[in-house]
């Protein structure tokens, strides 16, 4: 179907993320596109778009300053963070973030929330973030030791 409003908000945010990563001037004149197709949306959708794109970049052999991969936390109404929550955990959270995290010392590449949330429980979905940030790169790692250990 046609592309609404939020799929490309969606769209604009993968985009800005690659775009920060992807040294794309050591190939001039290249064209880079990356195709994300959804076949089902069971929560943490963004994090999971995000970690597709860099696996895909990754995997397609592009140079990237760093790699990136999106964490999203739900903020529940009594205060507790959910990581990679699910459809329904979002629509019961009082806030949900989406973060883009650099494997390189672990910096913000890219934040959305949707939903209210103090400065505080910000840094600590933040921190929360990144701290899951690092199972996701040791699964990088693990899948790409996987692929390319086949002979």
């Amino acid at each position: 179907g046609c592309a609404g409003v939020l799929e490309r908000s969606r769209e604009q945010l993968l985009r800005q993320t690659c775009e920060a990563v992807v040294l794309g001037v050591l190939h001039p004149r290249t064209a880079i596109s990356l195709v994300l197709q959804v076949l089902s949306d069971a929560g943490s959708l963004l994090s999971c778009c995000l970690n597709a794109a860099c696996m895909a970049l990754l995997d397609a052999g592009l140079p990237l300053a760093t790699l990136f991969c999106g964490v999203t936390c739900a903020l529940q109404p009594d205060g507790t963070i959910l990581l990679d929550p699910t459809a329904r955990q979002e629509q019961e959270a009082r806030a949900v973030l989406t973060f883009a995290i650099a494997s390189s010392e672990r910096k913000v590449l890219m934040a959305t929330t949707k939903g209210s949330c103090s400065v505080e429980e910000m840094q600590q979905c933040l921190a929360a973030a990144q701290r899951a940030a690092s199972t996701i790169f040791q699964f990088y790692r693990d899948s790409v030791r996987r692929r390319y250990s086949k002979c």
